[in-house]
């Protein structure tokens, strides 16, 4: 079992090295506990953590200042609570990707972690009216039988999966791409501050952490992760949004798909994923029905 002191030098760590878990394996298979981060020499730790021997030197400087520093009590004044790998609240589905995150950064209520029904909603960022008006029919049974949603606080159909969760009473998750003392897109910034009190945001980077292009596919991965399914609402033939689905069918995801109009760009993506056999569905019973059919086969 992991103690204190080990939470303490692993958030120490990912505070001055933000990887994701498989990063440090070669540095856990020699120090499992980081009893020993402080004390070993440069070119070992250049080695376990594959960086040159100048960089290894300013890691292992940056962590032993950083150990000695509040760290906590800093995440505490700003109502940051952090869950590592191994804490119980941290969604168990993670650790089945490639790339788990080591810690998961949260702020607003996190017992909802607890909830395993979770749906990912994601989509365009130019999604239309049609993506708010088809959510109106996904998402109310999915917030009758205890669903979460889960999505990006992107522009687009993330912002209306999000809104039209707390608008039908429901619980949802905004996964980030960027630390949380940060906000990206600005404009979602009344939508975040009302998700941080009373639902949750998570992000696995450190809250210093600015947004990055390369931040949000990697971001993907993590709402896919910790969903059963995934429904897409609109998207182009070529989009971001099935950067998500990609991830979601490596690790075994349900793909839901809304069609839509066949004169429409935004209505490639979807039916794309269609032909290659993503499930249709027109309203939130179709989705619970299919996934905890699937649970109960098993």
């Amino acid at each position: 079992m992991y103690d204190v002191n080990f939470t303490e030098r692993l958030l120490a760590l990912h505070y001055v090295f933000p990887v994701p878990l498989n990063r440090l394996q070669k540095l856990f298979e020699v120090d499992p506990d980081l009893t020993q981060l402080d004390q070993i020499s440069t070119q070992k730790l250049a080695g376990y953590l594959n960086l040159s021997v100048e960089k290894a030197g300013i890691l292992q400087e940056n962590y032993i200042k950083t150990l000695n520093s509040p760290l906590n009590e800093a995440y505490m004044a700003h109502n940051i609570f952090p869950i590592p790998f191994h804490h119980s609240l941290y969604p168990n589905k993670l650790l089945a990707l490639y790339d788990p995150p080591v810690v998961l950064y949260t702020k607003g209520l996190v017992d909802i972690l607890k909830n395993w029904r979770r749906i990912a909603i994601v989509g365009s960022r130019q999604a239309t009216n049609y993506s708010e008006k088809i959510l109106n029919y996904i998402i109310p049974p999915l917030v009758e039988q205890k669903y979460v949603i889960v999505s990006g606080l992107a522009k687009g159909a993330d912002r209306m999966a999000h809104e039209a969760t707390i608008k039908f009473s429901g619980q949802t998750i905004g996964v980030l791409g960027h630390g949380l003392f940060h906000l990206y897109p600005k404009e979602n910034r009344k939508l975040a501050e009302i998700m941080e009190k009373e639902h949750l945001l998570i992000s696995e980077y450190p809250p210093y952490v600015k947004p990055q292009k390369w931040h949000f596919p990697m971001r993907n991965r993590i709402i896919s992760g910790m969903s059963e399914g995934i429904l897409v609402t609109e998207a182009a033939e070529k989009s971001g949004t099935l950067s998500t689905i990609d991830h979601g069918l490596e690790n075994g995801k349900h793909i839901f798909v809304v069609p839509g109009d066949i004169t429409k760009p935004l209505s490639k993506g979807p039916h794309k994923l269609l032909l290659e056999g993503a499930m249709p569905v027109w309203n939130g019973y179709q989705i619970i029905e299919e996934i905890e059919g699937f649970l109960l086969s098993k």
